[in-house]
């Protein structure tokens, strides 16, 4: 038995080292299914921060996709995201250094099918019934004060005059487009698409348009959403009905277009949608016509559902994920990314007969041991105005330590980016590093964050740097009297916007000892 040392917080030692955490770990992104087999992302520290296809067989084996001298990432819209499609184990894929699509046939070497400088894609989906690609196409060229965006169709049966597929413009006008789907058929498209100044969680258009016999669209009209309502991944049912998302009634709720008629298909006080920062994103997919997967998010932890599409009736399905992202379905099963408070993130597959759970690819090999992992508490707090907000509290936890009776822990407070991004309860090493070293941590999600509906959101409106300010400070006064901490060892850190929030916190209040801004 392991003997239990006296120490003063933060001075506590700990296996939990930066070469832990960096080392043998990916990031998982992106899932397609194509037949039997599943593909995602992986991006790798260890290469450079290279995107990698990874292909998963019916049989559990694994192998790159990708090859070393390619990186499936695509910039548009600055973020990028989902940057492939996959038909029949052909995959087309946006590479980053020169942000051509590429055709990757089993067993070829990669070869470009769009070879036009200054246009990048992304949100790539194949069109069986006219052979073409349907993306996102962003037009870096010319002499425009920002690059024009556009949904474009690339012709996979024809090639132009220069030896290129031919391209041609399917939907223009606004600043942005995201999310093509196709109805099962081939016959419609629906996509978003947004303008300044709004931001995609601000307000988003959701359209629909006929695809002709020859690929082209037309007969296009707008079906949801405006300036002030935020659509989120629009989608086809196997019996072509589209549902999507949509924040109508303040929280992001799932609805489907009926006989020209929106009708909800589950109300809730919960997200069933995210901040669009990246293409693909996905909460939602559809096992069968009558069976919709989907997952959504209360207090800052997601939770897998199953829906009766005929009845609208949600029924939960029990897992041990937290964090659940990028959801696939198909006859039979459920993929998704999903992480815990005591297990990384891991691409998982669910049986949607059994309900049993099979991890495909945990996103590392470095396992920690529980004894030196800190579960963090959800709470709820009041801050400015009357109001609460929203934060996790870590605490201080090592197998092999105990402070001097008295001693009080240090806190650090981290300040997330985004604005509108969130923290999340998965499991993260580089809080664990802290808490495995006697220091508590407290993860905010002050106004502005998503998961709590579109008031909570749009608290931040005019008034960055400060509702977020306040609510850091307002977290760690309440922490440090309802957990007693140490009120003169307090430390505030965050990156990109949470960076912000840092020297906004250090600079017009007088709370913190110290802080760190990363890339603010």
């Amino acid at each position: 038995m392991t003997n239990i040392k006296t120490a003063p917080y933060g001075s506590w030692q700990s296996p939990i080292s930066s070469d832990l955490i960096v080392s043998e770990s990916v990031k998982l992104s992106d899932i397609v299914l194509d037949g039997d087999d599943i593909y995602w992302i992986e991006m790798r520290p260890s290469e450079g921060g290279r995107n990698i296809i990874v292909r998963c067989t019916s049989d559990g084996q694994r192998a790159d996709i990708t090859p070393p001298d390619f990186n499936a990432r695509t910039r548009v819209h600055e973020y990028g995201g989902r940057s492939f499609a996959v038909n029949q184990a052909n995959v087309y894929f946006s590479n980053f250094s020169d942000q051509r699509i590429y055709l990757q046939q089993p067993k070829a070497v990669p070869s470009a099918i769009v070879t036009d400088k200054g246009l990048y894609f992304a949100d790539i989906i194949v069109d069986r019934l006219h052979p073409g690609l349907i993306c996102v196409c962003e037009d870096h060229g010319g002499q425009r004060a920002e690059p024009e965006n556009r949904l474009i169709r690339v012709d996979l049966a024809e090639r132009g005059e220069t030896g290129d597929r031919q391209i041609t413009a399917l939907a223009w006008g606004s600043d942005f487009y995201a999310s093509p789907c196709l109805s099962p058929d081939g016959s419609q498209l629906a996509w978003l698409s947004w303008n300044h100044p709004n931001m995609p969680w601000d307000g988003t258009e959701l359209w629909i348009g006929t695809i002709g016999q020859d690929g082209t669209l037309s007969k296009s009209e707008k079906v949801a959403g405006g300036r002030h309502e935020s659509i989120f991944q629009p989608q086809w049912s196997p019996d072509a009905t589209l549902f999507f998302v949509s924040d109508r009634t303040g929280w992001w709720n799932l609805y489907r277009r009926r006989e020209n008629e929106i009708q909800p298909v589950v109300e809730m006080d919960a997200e069933f949608g995210m901040p669009q920062w990246l293409f693909g994103m996905s909460t939602y997919a559809f096992e069968s016509a009558q069976r919709l997967i989907c997952t959504y998010t209360q207090n800052g932890r997601w939770q897998l559902a199953e829906i009766d599409v005929a009845t609208g009736q949600l029924d939960v399905i029990e897992t041990p994920y937290t964090g659940i992202a990028y959801l696939q379905a198909s006859p039979g099963r459920a993929v998704f990314v999903g992480g815990s408070a005591t297990e990384p993130t891991a691409i998982v597959k669910l049986d949607t007969s059994t309900q049993t759970l099979e991890v495909l690819r945990r996103s590392s090999r470095n396992e920690i041991d529980s004894g030196y992992i800190s579960i963090p508490r959800t709470i709820e707090f009041p801050t400015s105005q009357g109001q609460t907000a929203h934060a996790f509290f870590y605490p201080p936890q090592n197998k092999n330590y105990q402070a001097p009776k008295g001693d009080r822990p240090p806190l650090i407070v981290i300040s997330h980016g985004g604005p509108t991004a969130a923290a999340t309860d998965s499991l993260n090493p580089s809080i664990q590093y802290w808490t495995s070293r006697g220091i508590a941590v407290l993860d905010v999600n002050y106004g502005g964050s998503t998961g709590y509906g579109r008031t909570y959101r749009q608290r931040l409106y005019g008034k960055w740097g400060v509702v977020d300010t306040h609510d850091c400070v307002n977290g760690v006064k309440y922490s440090v009297e309802t957990f007693g901490l140490d009120p003169n060892r307090l430390v505030i850190r965050g990156s990109s916007a949470g960076g912000y929030t840092t020297l906004c916190a250090l600079v017009f209040h007088d709370v913190f000892k110290a802080g760190a801004s990363y890339y603010g």
